[in-house]
């Protein structure tokens, strides 16, 4: 007689640990390596847009600027002893946080990065945004979380693309570049928040301030057009006032049309 064994249910749950939880835990593990330098941990870990303790009741006190040198969160108010530091400041776009790429490509290698263009400035995401579902169609996605992504893409943030190069590198060394100044000028320090009224869109599309094409070419065209209607609207109007003398008052075509009396009917003739 066979014996049947039942896996108890405590087992079964534990084998049900996602590939995506794994996934994170190794990625975790993998970023406090001796591999990735510090200040890059604190940027791919550190909660920004928190109160700053020192200056708790201070106005915009919020931590959204990076010292590299001493691996710290700094609040505007903070700024002065901090002067002379690599600072790096922290945007955040809905709730995400963001960094300009002209400043990250100072200190690593962010090709393949989906970048997007806000305030006139190209940003991409510092980590990896949360889906309500997956979904797989044509077109490029993310190697780490799958999203879709615009053609030549290949990682929605910052943050996968590290993780990536952990796991199939032997470190980050030739990622990142030797940069000893990177500057940030107080008096055009902003406070960070990109509100949602702003254009956050791919870099990939055609969109520029100086009209090269795709969405700026149609909605400056639909301007043109709306502005040409408006001056046709305006000289009809002109000449409809410029006509009105010309012609005869209402109360005379009124008396004419009343004073006219009915003809007898005649037949068409037959042929």
């Amino acid at each position: 007689m066979s014996l049947v064994t039942v896996r108890p249910p405590a087992a079964v749950a534990r084998r049900r640990f996602s590939f995506l939880e794994l996934s994170s835990s190794l990625s975790a593990i993998m970023l406090f390596s001796s591999h990735v330098p510090r200040w890059l941990q604190v940027l791919l870990t550190e909660k920004f847009f928190n109160a700053c303790i020192i200056h708790e009741d201070a106005k915009k006190n919020e931590k959204n600027i990076l010292c590299l040198d001493c691996c710290i969160s700094i609040c505007p108010h903070c700024f002065h002893p901090h002067s002379s530091h690599r600072l790096l400041q922290i945007r955040r776009y809905v709730y995400h946080d963001v960094i300009r790429l002209d400043d990250a490509t100072k200190l690593m290698d962010c090709s393949f990065v989906q970048s997007y263009i806000t305030n006139s400035a190209k940003v991409i995401f510092i980590n990896q945004r949360p889906q309500t579902r997956q979904f797989r169609g044509s077109g490029n996605f993310c190697t780490i979380c799958d999203r879709s992504l615009q053609h030549p893409y290949i990682f929605c943030s910052l943050s996968c693309k590290v993780n990536y190069l952990l796991r199939t590198e032997d470190g980050l060394s030739q990622f990142l570049f030797e940069c000893s100044y990177l500057p940030l000028n107080y008096s055009g320090l902003d406070d960070g928040l990109v509100t949602p009224d702003s254009v956050l869109e791919p870099s990939g599309s055609t969109k520029t301030s100086s009209g090269s094409g795709g969405y700026g070419e149609v909605w400056c065209g639909a301007l043109a057009s709306t502005a040409t209607t408006t001056e046709i609207v305006r000289k009809k109007r002109t000449t409809l006032t410029v006509c009105r003398p010309t012609c005869p008052p209402v109360s005379e075509v009124s008396g004419s049309l009343m004073s006219r009396r009915k003809k007898t009917p005649q037949r068409a003739p037959l042929y």
